[in-house]
């Protein structure tokens, strides 16, 4: 590995652990908390590792993919970054999020495929937590023994039209609306049915997948 390549991993590595510091001192302070702590790390940190390939190579990706996946099983057992686990419900999707950085690389080498799948989970999913939360106690419903929220589902249907909008007229795919409706219900069922944050692992690898098969 030459020298460059280890100081670009090292610099994103660091700048993911200042946000984590951040987001830490926040909740300490009270500044985030519960549900709203937890995303804001979600929504910052996701939203820049879906940037990592503009400056990164796959490999180094890869290899921060692991370095966050033992990190984070670390952090569980010794209880570091109390704001990643500040909500009572069990979740892995800490743990899941780290793996499907890397697992993407594998599915798509396209960063703008990587980005979109990415964003589907930092943005869409962050703040559909943080709009059902705030706005979903009056509208909830069950599926599948998982409670939600419409408030919060539908942040989520809107956001990932968004992100599949956005993708399709800025790149050579060329999606049809239905095509795009179609995949942004898909993630949207996925996200709701997917148990202990297992759709942080899966959303993103379906979103990845099945834009890589219409390329």
């Amino acid at each position: 590995m030459k020298a460059m390549d280890l100081l670009r991993i090292m610099y994103a590595a660091l700048a993911v652990l200042a946000i984590l510091l951040v987001a830490e001192v926040g909740w300490r302070k009270h500044w985030l908390n519960g549900e709203v702590g937890r995303k804001f790390v979600h929504i910052t940190v996701g939203t820049f590792v879906a940037f990592w390939p503009l400056f990164l190579d796959w490999d180094d990706i890869r290899i921060l993919s692991l370095a966050f996946f033992v990190v984070v099983l670390i952090s569980m057992q010794l209880g570091f970054f109390k704001v990643i686990k500040s909500v009572l419900r069990p979740t892995y999707g800490e743990v899941f999020f780290a793996l499907s950085v890397g697992l993407l690389t594998i599915i798509t080498t396209s960063r703008a495929v990587y980005a979109v799948a990415i964003l589907q989970m930092a943005l869409a999913d962050g703040f559909a937590a943080i709009v059902g939360t705030r706005f979903g106690r009056e509208n909830k419903y069950h599926l599948f023994g998982r409670t939600k929220s419409l408030m919060g589902s539908l942040t989520f249907l809107v956001i990932s039209l968004v992100l599949l909008i956005g993708y399709s007229l800025f790149s050579s795919a060329g999606l049809t609306w239905q095509y795009v409706v179609l995949v942004a219900l898909g993630a949207t069922f996925i996200e709701n049915i997917a148990a202990l944050g297992f759709d942080n692992l899966v959303v993103p690898i379906a979103v990845a997948f099945v834009l890589t098969l219409v390329r």
